[in-house]
């Protein structure tokens, strides 16, 4: 069974913990995590759910927020090619995004779609989206995404400039639609993670040091709006982000092997 935790709940563990530049610290990930590569929060529930990336089993945990393991399943007929990042919707489907590229020479893509993870005890079978890049897009590394107005939109992770897919939420075959490609003011534009509010109104894209946070946008022109960069005053491989409400994000860190990694809460 899970509970949710109330607001009131869940201050208090911010007012109970430690502060790492602006953000609070509100747990520490289980050391058997090796590499937690992303972050989302299901249905307002108390359960972070994450995933390894490239190399990894092909499992989804779900932590409380102290870091601990509480759920640990396994997508059985699925591999883990490289998983970078998790988004859900409001039925309570998780999504896993199997689109990470390394070596830039990917051609096929997945989205996994996990029915109702909240009610999947320790074993599951997943149904696939599978995509491929439109002709005018070589093969990028992809980190991030989320989903909005029933398409998945997929940000390339790059220095300087990046690219946006869709790909509309459809099991199947698609081929992603290039949406935009734009830079952050700057040459380190990196993101590693990406979420939307459940009111459809901000956006955080993440980096190891910031996050951008993306307001009054029209449709899917996210970048039309205002793009404000967030600097957390600290610097580690940060790998997931998630809202815990429309104003508050959860963000996680991967294994650097510098430092303990962490669970932290950052207000908008």
């Amino acid at each position: 069974m899970i509970f949710k935790l109330k607001p009131i709940a869940f201050l208090i563990l911010l007012f109970m913990s430690c502060q790492s530049g602006k953000l609070t610290v509100v747990g520490s990930i289980d050391s058997d995590l090796e590499e937690a590569s992303a972050a989302e929060i299901v249905n307002n529930t108390n359960i972070v759910w994450t995933i390894e990336d490239a190399g990894n089993k092909n499992n989804v945990y779900g932590m409380d927020f102290k870091g601990n393991i509480v759920k640990d399943i396994d997508v059985s007929n699925v591999k883990n090619e490289d998983w970078e990042d998790l988004t859900s919707d409001d039925d309570g489907n998780l999504y896993i995004g199997d689109f990470g590229n390394n070596s830039r020479k990917r051609e096929h893509f997945f989205i996994y779609k996990i029915e109702d993870i909240n009610s999947v005890k320790d074993k599951v079978t997943a149904d696939t989206i599978h995509f491929t890049l439109p002709k005018n897009v070589k093969s990028e590394d992809f980190e991030s995404f989320f989903l909005y107005n029933d398409n998945f939109y997929i940000f390339t992770k790059e220095t300087k400039n990046f690219k946006v897919l869709k790909v509309p939420n459809t099991i199947g075959t698609h081929i992603a639609e290039l949406t935009i490609e734009y830079n952050l003011d700057g040459k380190h534009n990196k993101i590693t993670s990406a979420d939307i509010s459940e009111d459809g109104k901000t956006i955080v894209l993440l980096n190891h040091d910031k996050l951008w946070k993306l307001t009054n946008f029209k449709d899917d022109n996210f970048f039309e709006g205002n793009v404000e960069a967030i600097d957390f005053e600290h610097d580690s491989q940060k790998e997931g982000i998630c809202f815990k409400d429309n104003n508050t994000v959860i963000i996680t860190d991967e294994d650097s092997g510098k430092e303990d990694n962490n669970i932290y809460a950052l207000k908008l």
